[in-house]
């Protein structure tokens, strides 16, 4: 049997309904931003494989790093023991984040990341008496699959069939120059009932690539402290140079109490999530008591080998040619705004560092579940170009290593869709 057949025998496939999807893509090998499919076929990853891989795919250092860490340690419990690896990416990561962030908790993904901090907030008062378990976060928010990430999630239809076990959310607006004063009051409101904030700095990503401007997040953040609010930040999507700067709360002022990452953590290698938090937090939870404790942990926390690769990832993104190619790719989709901008078909454009997004003109029909999503996303796969789009949005969201040429293409191509769907 094909590939595809054996798939199709015994595999449940991510955000696809079985009965009417087509066919998955057998993919056999990576390089770069590239993908190649059993039949040889190349498709350029401008989406970076689900916004985690960020130096393209097979990198031959962190493949020499995890098969150097693999001949020394898998895997090791971390309840009671540590590592090498595990501290030393604790002690660069901290160093690169804003300062007030001194402790790390790993996890293994980024639903997990996001479930580690909203226990941390709501545990925090718990610990200090105080009985606060509200949580605000914005409308339309995306912050995981798992329940707890789901509940500070926008309801959807992915949330639907569970929304009666989600726990209570106030949700707010994003936050611009007309509303802030708006929003600050309804912060202020049940501030004493509330444990955190959660956000996604900048950008939504999965709501449709929605921005929203620094200046306000700044002024939202500044008054969560004000109100003694604890806020986190969900870098797991922004996080590691996507929004030109290092992490997307590297455009604020505002410190935030507790971040969140994953995807592009191992630079897109495997799977491991991690939670920072201050050192107010954490002492929160230093006791006689044992009941103060943070009851919380994974089978793979910490795992060896996924800290190689982030520690591998962490040195290429730190490599002073990495922040040459993020300017490169923001330049460049600046003049690719520029450039669409005006076409009858292009309802809004979005550009902040290397993310772009291209919204669809389709009337009212702007459902994530629009036709309109099948026909672009088939079209570019028959380009070799994967995009995923969001409804009546397509983004481009490349690994750094992508060329100037592979983005002149898909450029070229999305131009040559705009005339011809």
């Amino acid at each position: 049997m094909s590939l595809v057949e054996r798939d199709l025998k015994v595999i449940w496939h991510p955000y696809t309904q079985m009965k009417t999807a087509q066919p998955p893509i057998p993919i056999v090998r990576g390089e770069g931003t590239c993908l190649f499919d059993e039949n040889g076929k190349k498709y350029i990853d401008a989406i970076s494989s689900w916004w985690v891989n960020i130096h393209g795919h097979a990198h031959p250092y962190i493949a020499k790093k995890v098969a150097e860490q693999l001949q020394k340690l898998e895997h090791v419990i971390f309840a009671g023991f540590t590592h090498e690896g595990a501290i030393e990416l604790a002690e660069r990561l901290l160093n690169l984040l804003p300062i007030n962030q001194k402790k790390a908790f790993y996890s293994d993904n980024g639903s997990t990341a996001i479930e580690v901090a909203i226990k941390m907030c709501l545990q925090y008062w718990h610990n200090k008496g105080q009985g606060r378990n509200k949580i605000i976060a914005f409308k339309n928010a995306y912050h995981g699959d798992t329940f707890g990430a789901m509940a500070v999630s926008g309801r959807s239809a992915f949330t639907a069939p569970f929304d009666s076990l989600l726990f209570e959310v106030e949700f707010i607006d994003l936050p611009d120059a007309s509303n802030i004063k708006a929003l600050k009051s309804q912060i202020s409101k049940i501030k004493d009932e509330t444990a955190c904030f959660i956000f996604e700095p900048l950008i939504q990503g999965t709501a449709g690539m929605l921005m929203y401007k620094a200046e306000q997040l700044d002024q939202l953040m500044a008054h969560c402290r004000k109100e003694d609010v604890l806020m986190i930040a969900d870098e797991v999507f922004t996080g590691f140079g996507r929004t030109g700067k290092p992490f997307a709360c590297n455009h604020v002022n505002e410190l935030p109490d507790i971040m969140c990452f994953s995807k592009g953590l191992t630079g897109g290698t495997m799977a491991l999530g991690l939670t920072t938090c201050t050192q107010a937090i954490y002492d929160a939870f230093l006791s006689d008591d044992r009941l103060k404790t943070l009851f919380h942990g994974h089978s793979f926390t910490a795992n060896p080998v996924a800290c190689s690769a982030a520690l591998a990832s962490l040195d290429l993104f730190t490599d002073e040619q990495t922040a040459i190619s993020i300017k490169r790719i923001e330049a460049s989709h600046v003049q690719f705004a520029a450039k669409i901008k005006s076409h009858p078909k292009i309802k809004a454009i979005r550009q902040t560092g290397t993310i772009i997004a291209m919204e669809w003109e389709t009337g009212n029909n702007t459902s994530y579940f629009s036709s309109l999503r099948d026909t672009l996303y088939n079209y570019f796969i028959d380009a070799g170009i994967i995009l995923r789009p969001l409804g009546n949005i397509i983004y481009i969201l490349p690994p750094y290593c992508i060329t100037d040429a592979e983005l002149a293409y898909i450029y070229s191509k999305i131009e040559q869709a705009l005339n011809e769907i």
